[in-house]
C-alpha cells in the first residue's frame, strides 16, 4: 500500500480496526511502502510510531545497492532527468563534496578555500550539527560558484554544516530507514513493491 499523507493512514488504521473484530491480524504483518518523495524525518517519524511495517526508500538506496553496482542505466538516467529539472544546470554540491577534518574543526571547500566556524551544536530536525561558511570575498569570484550555490551570494558565503558526534550516535528515523531499506527483507520488499507497480501499469 501507498501511503500520501498523514490522515490517510489515520483513516485506514480506523477501518482495519473495524473489520478485525477478532483483533488477529498484527500491525506488523501490514506493510507500507512510499516513493523517495515522501522520505522526510517528519514522515518517517511518524509512520515508526503508527506501528505499521513501512517500507519508504531514499533517493540514494539503488546507489547504496549492490545489484545496481554495475548499473549504467540507472545513473545515466537519474542524471537525464536531474539535467531536465535543472535546465542543464551542473549538480550542486553536498556537505559531502566538502573536506570536514572533525579533529581540528576546520572545513575546506570543493575549490579548496578555508572556511570560518559559524555555529556549534546548531539545531535542525533533533540533531546538532557544526557549521561552516565560506568568506564572501572567495565565494563572489569562486569559479565553482554555479555548482555551489543557487544563486549569486550577497551577504554570506556558501554555508555546510555536519552532524556532531552526540547526535551521530542518536539515529534519526531518516537513519534508521536506511538501515531497514538495506537489509536483505527491505530490499526484497521494496523489490516486491516495484514489481506490483510495473504489473499495475
Amino acid at each position: 500500500m501507498r501511503i500520501r499523507r498523514q490522515p490517510a493512514v489515520k483513516q485506514l488504521k480506523q477501518q482495519l480496526d473495524k473489520l478485525n473484530t477478532d483483533k488477529s491480524t498484527d500491525e506488523q504483518t501490514i506493510k507500507f511502502t512510499a516513493d523517495s518523495g515522501f522520505n522526510s524525518e517528519a514522515n518517517l517519524e511518524y509512520m515508526a510510531k503508527s506501528g505499521f511495517d513501512t517500507y519508504i526508500a531514499d533517493n540514494q538506496f539503488r546507489k547504496r545497492n549492490p545489484l545496481f553496482k554495475d548499473s549504467e542505466t540507472y545513473e545515466t538516467e537519474q542524471e537525464k532527468r536531474r539535467l531536465k529539472r535543472s535546465k542543464g544546470k551542473p549538480r550542486l554540491f553536498t556537505s559531502e563534496d566538502f573536506h570536514y577534518d572533525e579533529t581540528t574543526q576546520t572545513c575546506r571547500c570543493p575549490a579548496g578555500n578555508d572556511m570560518w566556524r559559524s555555529g556549534i551544536n546548531v539545531n535542525s530536525h533533533n540533531q546538532k550539527y557544526t557549521r561552516f561558511c565560506g568568506y564572501l570575498k572567495d565565494c563572489k569570484v569562486c569559479p565553482l560558484q554555479q555548482q555551489c550555490m543557487r544563486k549569486p551570494p550577497i551577504k554570506t558565503g556558501r554555508q555546510v554544516q555536519f552532524k556532531n558526534d552526540e547526535s551521530r550516535k542518536q539515529l534519526s528515523y531518516i537513519d534508521k530507514m536506511k538501515v531497514k531499506i538495506d537489509s536483505p527483507i527491505g530490499r526484497r520488499q521494496l523489490f516486491i513493491d516495484g514489481m506490483a507497480n510495473d504489473l499495475a501499469v
